[in-house]
């Protein structure tokens, strides 16, 4: 799984990463985000790289994940893949934005209900709800992929 973020939003990233920690653990999926990147590997390649072998690829959804000119790259990269079938993209909405127009508002967003993150009265709820969503849909590539090997 891929993670594609604002460096604005990274407070919320812990926050939601810290909820994805368990399904690591447990193998359901192996998250991977900048903050793994090394001193001195070239940073532009290894996040191509992810993005190029990820089967779930997150965009943590913002003012500034909008405003930002290379995740707007990611995200264009990533859904390429996602209507080749070849990745998952799942838009998770941190902030509120304004989905119209945009190549992803035809997907469906986590958490539940479309309610960004920051407007849930109990955040915990909502990153659970994020985390359930990431979980189901990686049981359900790993059934999917099953049932193709057979």
């Amino acid at each position: 799984m891929f993670l594609s973020y604002s460096h604005r939003d990274e407070a919320l990233i812990d926050q939601m990463t810290a909820y994805l920690a368990a399904l690591q653990r447990r193998g359901v999926i192996q998250g991977w985000t900048d903050q793994k990147i090394g001193a001195g590997t070239e940073w532009d390649k290894a996040i191509v790289s992810y993005i190029d072998s990820a089967d779930i690829i997150l965009l943590a959804l913002s003012v500034d994940f909008l405003a930002s000119d290379y995740s707007l790259a990611e995200a264009e990269k990533a859904l390429k893949r996602h209507n080749a079938g070849q990745a998952l993209v799942i838009p998770v909405l941190l902030r509120p934005v304004d989905l119209s127009e945009l190549p992803f508002a035809r997907l469906q967003v986590s958490p539940k209900n479309g309610k960004p993150i920051t407007l849930w009265e109990n955040r915990d709820e909502a990153f659970l709800s994020v985390a359930r969503d990431i979980q189901r849909a990686a049981e359900a590539l790993k059934a999917q992929a099953t049932v193709s090997d057979q």
